[in-house]
């Protein structure tokens, strides 16, 4: 399933149009929302005909979430944007392809589910990997997106630096341990699809650092090959939406782009997260697949990096930490 996936750019939902159908509506998503998207489509175009009598086509484009949002900035005829981290949608509004204000236009700052970042490790654990720590100790080889393209690896990158200030470590100590911690990765692929396809079917690394999400679809496809570690702390990941203004004013998408967001908070869309391992907003879904979910600290990204902005600019622009650290000038 996640091989063949993997290469996919753009999936039609396969509902036919009518003759007199609305424009296509296309979501920009990153990568590992391939499954949870293929499940929801479907879902939605259902509801929609039965409220509207209108007969509509979902496309997905997918890839890394910053990827994603450069293709949309640079052209790519979105209506809505369902990424994994808000600097990501906050480009594409720098740009004025939508309203600054994206955040405030759906319910928990447009984050309709979120997610965390855990390990995957091979059945046994032979290298005894329990904490973020461990990934930077000499002979583990480590499996992490670039952080550069994809908001899979940004937050890998920040879950690492914001566990070692979580336990009371300075800034340096945080440094320290992310320098360690990319030393230790092999390659750095595009997206997290494609890290996934690197530490399960080409074999190579010892921890596969990735959403919770994804680890548990590779245990569903590859069953007692792989075990999950929980570490002591990580980050919330939220997973924000916005709807891309100029483009769904242009093509006349606004009412359906909106309603297709609108559902994902419905009981049916976050039913649909919730199995997909994503966790939901909603208490009755989170009730329902608690066995879905562990326990585990998480620390939001404003407890320890401010907003996405300053992060961006301190870790993550061109010739900052991370260019820094992985280049190994630090």
């Amino acid at each position: 399933m996640l091989g063949m996936l993997a290469g996919i750019a753009i999936a039609c939902s396969g509902v036919t149009t009518a003759a007199n159908a609305a424009e296509p509506l296309l979501n920009a998503s990153y990568d590992v929302t391939r499954e949870f998207f293929k499940e929801v489509n479907p879902a939605f175009v259902a509801e929609w005909k039965k409220t509207t009598g209108e007969t509509i086509v979902i496309n997905q484009s997918h890839g890394g979430s910053s990827k994603q949002a450069r293709s949309v900035i640079d052209g790519l005829n979105a209506s809505v944007v369902t990424m994994n981290q808000a600097s990501d949608i906050d480009a594409i509004a720098e740009k004025g392809l939508l309203s600054a204000n994206w955040a405030k236009a759906f319910p928990n700052n447009a984050a309709p589910f979120y997610s965390t970042m855990v390990f995957l490790v091979r059945k046994g654990n032979p290298k005894h990997i329990a904490n973020w720590d461990d990934l930077g100790k000499p002979g583990v080889s480590v499996i992490v997106p670039n952080p550069k393209t994809s908001g899979n690896g940004r937050y890998t990158y920040l879950a690492a630096w914001g566990s070692v200030i979580k336990s009371g470590g300075t800034e340096a100590q945080a440094r320290d341990l992310v320098g360690r911690l990319f030393k230790n990765v092999p390659v750095l692929d595009a997206g997290g699809r494609g890290a996934t396809t690197t530490f399960t079917q080409r074999q190579i690394g010892d921890v596969l650092v990735t959403f919770e999400n994804e680890v548990q679809l590779v245990r569903q496809e590859f069953g007692d090959n792989y075990d999950i570690v929980y570490p002591k702390y990580s980050i919330l990941a939220e997973s924000p939406v916005a709807l891309v203004d100029k483009v769904v004013d242009r093509i006349g998408t606004r009412k359906v782009a909106t309603a297709y967001l609108q559902f994902l908070y419905s009981e049916e869309g976050q039913d649909i997260a919730a199995k997909h391992f994503f966790r939901p907003r909603s208490e009755k879904a989170a009730k329902k697949y608690a066995a879905n979910f562990k326990p585990v600290n998480l620390f939001t990204f404003n407890e320890v990096f401010g907003d996405w902005k300053q992060a961006q600019k301190k870790h993550f622009d061109d010739g900052a930490e991370f260019d820094k650290i992985y280049q190994g000038k630090r």
